[in-house]
């Protein structure tokens, strides 16, 4: 059971090039990858509830950073500042979820794997 030389693995040597080409392509989105969770935890965007009143700050990767209620709530009462926290919770996530993917389909942009698609 010996496999023919010439018949290689079902690759000519043009798709053999582009396999290689995707795999170096594939090692720099890894690159930039590494790069991009950094760039992410860097930053802060925030979410909000009531017009502001109650504010949370995420990073890119979304760990929590911060939360503002602004004073003018508080005599709301505990149910009505639980809501607010958690709508705005839920904004700071989308809009960190949001710019993850954007950065990331940035960087992997363009990329083809043949036979992977």
């Amino acid at each position: 059971m010996t496999q023919d030389k010439q018949q290689g693995f079902g690759f000519g040597l043009g798709k053999m090039k582009e396999l290689a080409d995707a795999f170096k392509k594939a090692q720099q989105v890894q690159e930039g990858a590494k790069k991009l969770q950094e760039d992410l935890d860097q930053l802060e965007i925030s979410g909000e509830a009531g017009g502001g009143l109650v504010k949370v700050y995420l990073s890119g990767n979304q760990e929590p950073r911060r939360v503002e209620i602004s004073p003018d709530v508080l005599g709301e009462g505990a149910e009505v500042v639980s809501d607010l926290v958690l709508v705005a919770m839920k904004d700071a996530y989308t809009n960190s979820t949001n710019t993850m993917r954007e950065q990331m389909e940035e960087l992997t942009g363009g990329l083809n794997i043949p036979g992977l698609g």
